[in-house]
């Protein structure tokens, strides 16, 4: 609940500390005097919108602060440590406004936006009244305060996820589908090239070895008679080996003569013909080396053709072929698992969105049972509140067209004023007292579930007195019993009811060059003449203190 509010030169307020405490707590004072004031400071500490209006005059800029005492189970606490801030005893929230119009956020003195100061403000405070900027009376929060009166939060938890599992296994099958849909459109190509590849069998390598084969025998052509005219040189009739032969007979013949001069020269000739022998011989080698089949030769140069042909017509080298004919077949072969995976893809999402439709369909039935509870426990709270005439109508829309993770449903409160009138909307339909009152016994059905733990109403008793301001009044305590409950108030009916009570006034300071917001505690008697004014107006009369009496004792 809400234990301190302090505020720093907001309107009229220079300085204000404000301890509260649990059950009602009733604010009154004159009109002006500041209680609306209060309220707005509270809203900005809140996370309300900011305006360079609300910094007092003079003052370059102003300050809300409020303590929160909340259980640990509290939402507001899991939020805090999602947000990686600080969660240790107390909540304290506060908001800077500057006279600029800039505001700052904190929270436990870390900074943080205002987005997030007002998504935990909500979950602290409820602000209630007959205005539709200050009740919580949004369509888009019905539904959820449906769930929790029904007490299927889980439920509408289960089918929300359900939702985003149906909507995420969609997203997967459709940009599967359109990956398959892609490698669809080039499946022709693919096959065409992985059979032509897988035909042309080309190998890592291939290119280099033909291309030095091809270069060999092209170049064998070209010295194939040059090695004819060596080989006739060489070994043919005009060889020199035989005029080489026949000398050394003859000095064969002289060397036992002289022998010192003939055998050198014997020796010589003998090593030059061995010579011309070893030559004979690496030519006739190099002639069967240079022999090749114009026919390999014409196939040689067909494969390197087809090999490059089909390099250019993929894009890639030669060298790089048979890794090209490998991912053709491995697109392929993802193309054909790709299929089959999106049949899988297919039967998941079918399997959710059934999954969803059938946690839907059994929420709209649990809500519908609910309305009903609901319906009737509000509408048991109207005649009192001079709503006799009225009835309070949970609308519930449901389509499955226009499901989402709310699941199939479209709630929203509408009420009907008087007997023959069509029932609308409950902003449309109620005037800004009845709205009041409306929201009163709404919050009376929904005060154990899904209630913020501080609840705030401003007015609401506005144009009643007697015996409805009464069981407003009631009302309020009921609640009170619950949560903490801060009213703001003109009825002494609802003052009556409560467990504190803060008057509200203006004192001039300064030497009365200006007036400043007070607020103070009243004890019993001062109490008792507060409400004695409220029923009185400004001339407090014996009778009006003795009625006052009456209506503290009555209200015990």
């Amino acid at each position: 609940m809400l234990v301190q509010l302090s505020v720093r030169d907001i309107v009229l307020i220079d300085r204000l500390d404000l301890s509260l405490e649990g059950g009602l707590t009733v604010l009154t004072g004159e009109t002006g005097a500041g209680k609306s004031i209060l309220l707005d400071s509270l809203a900005l500490a809140l996370g309300g919108r900011g305006d360079a209006g609300l910094v007092r005059s003079g003052c370059e800029q102003g300050h809300v602060t409020a303590v929160f005492d909340l259980p640990v189970t509290h939402p507001a606490r899991h939020m805090l440590v999602e947000q990686d801030l600080p969660d240790e005893g107390d909540l304290v929230v506060r908001r800077t406004q500057f006279i600029d119009g800039r505001t700052r956020a904190f929270i436990n003195d870390q900074p943080v936006s205002v987005q997030l100061l007002r998504s935990i403000g909500a979950t602290l405070v409820e602000i209630h009244g007959q205005h539709a900027d200050r009740a919580f009376v949004d369509p888009a929060a019905h539904r959820s305060l449906l769930d929790a009166f029904g007490g299927h939060q889980g439920e509408a938890e289960e089918v929300a996820r359900l939702w985003s599992a149906w909507k995420g296994a969609e997203r997967a099958e459709i940009e599967h589908r359109a990956k398959v849909t892609a490698a669809r459109a080039e499946a022709d190509f693919l096959r065409h090239a992985q059979e032509e590849l897988t035909k042309l069998a080309p190998e890592a390598g291939e290119e280099a070895q033909l291309a030095e084969r091809r270069h060999d025998m092209m170049q064998a052509e070209k010295i194939a008679q040059d090695l004819a005219e060596v080989a006739e040189a060489i070994a043919g009739p005009n060889s020199p080996t035989l005029n080489l032969s026949s000398a050394v007979r003859r000095l064969e013949r002289r060397g036992v003569q002289a022998p010192n001069l003939v055998e050198p020269i014997i020796a010589a000739m003998d090593a030059a013909m061995l010579a011309l022998d070893e030559a004979a011989a690496a030519v006739t080698a190099a002639q069967e080396a240079a022999k090749f089949d114009p026919r390999e030769l014409e196939r040689i140069e067909e494969r390197l053709f087809a090999l490059r042909a089909a390099a250019r017509k993929y894009d890639v080298l030669v060298d790089d072929l048979p890794v090209a004919a490998a991912r053709f077949g491995g697109e392929l072969a993802a193309l054909d698992a790709g299929e089959e995976r999106l049949r899988l893809l297919e039967d998941q999402t079918l399997a959710a969105q059934i999954a969803f439709r059938k946690a839907a369909a059994a929420l709209t039935e649990r809500r519908q049972a609910a309305s009903t509870l609901l319906d009737k426990a509000v509408n048991a709270e109207l005649p009192d509140l001079k709503l006799e005439r009225a009835r309070f109508v949970t609308s519930i829309e449901s389509e499955a067209g226009s499901s989402g993770p709310h699941g199939n449903d479209r709630v929203e409160f509408w009420v009907q004023t008087n007997p023959g009138t069509r029932p609308g909307p409950m902003l449309k339909v109620a005037s800004g007292g009845e709205l009041a009152r409306f929201l009163l016994a709404l919050k009376v059905a929904l005060v154990d579930r899904g209630s913020a733990p501080t609840l705030i109403f401003d007015e609401i008793d506005t144009g009643v007195g007697g015996a409805v301001a009464d069981a407003i009044g009631q009302r309020l305590a009921r609640l009170a019993g619950a949560v903490q409950v801060i009213a703001v108030t003109h009825a002494p009916q609802v003052a009556a009811r409560a467990a504190n009570h803060l008057l509200i006034a203006k004192d001039d300071v300064s030497g009365g060059e200006r007036v400043a917001t007070r607020v103070v505690v009243l004890e019993e008697d001062a109490r008792k003449e507060e409400l004695a004014r409220m029923l009185a107006g400004a001339s407090v009369t014996d009778e009006a203190r003795a009625a006052a009496a009456r209506l503290l004792h009555g209200a015990v």
